[in-house]
């Protein structure tokens, strides 16, 4: 069965840092594309962060400058560092990733989520 698990989030204050991490787990032939969203309480879910597997990034135009995306093939990880948090930046965070399993065809799969909460 192939899943996603996020770590990382938790409260922190406003300026602070934080880490979150995605781990893809299962039988996993491939991943193309790994992505972070987030979806504060009343507000759509927005794209954060996107890299590709060769490492191409690109990020939603709140957190350019602050957040940092990254990935590990080998260990089918991605992280997302968030540094200068701002209290607008609470929501919960879901890693997104197009993963192939038993067949070479690609489909999106997401983790649970993880809380993050930035206190001013």
């Amino acid at each position: 069965q192939v899943q996603l698990v996020e770590s990382g989030g938790g409260l922190v204050q406003a300026g602070g840092s934080l880490r979150l991490s995605c781990a893809a787990s299962g039988s996993i032939l491939d991943i193309n594309f790994m992505r972070w969203f987030r979806q504060a309480p009343g507000k759509q879910r927005e794209l954060v962060a996107a890299i590709s597997s060769g490492g191409s990034t690109n990020y939603g135009d709140s957190v350019k400058g602050r957040f940092t995306i990254s990935r590990d093939n080998a260990k089918k990880t991605v992280h997302l560092q968030m540094n200068s948090l701002k209290p607008e930046d609470t929501a919960v965070y879901y890693c997104n990733a197009d993963l192939a399993s038993s067949s070479r065809t690609f489909y999106p799969y997401w983790g649970q989520g993880t809380q993050v909460t930035v206190s001013s």
